[in-house]
């Protein structure tokens, strides 16, 4: 696993997390 295999992980598990809590806080308003 290079830097750009890390990079490109990390990239996607912030992306996951930002669009969970867009989602939840969609559905608490």
């Amino acid at each position: 696993m290079n830097v750009l295999d890390g990079v490109a992980l990390l990239l996607a598990a912030g992306l996951f997390v930002y669009l969970t809590l867009a989602l939840l806080r969609a559905d608490r308003n």
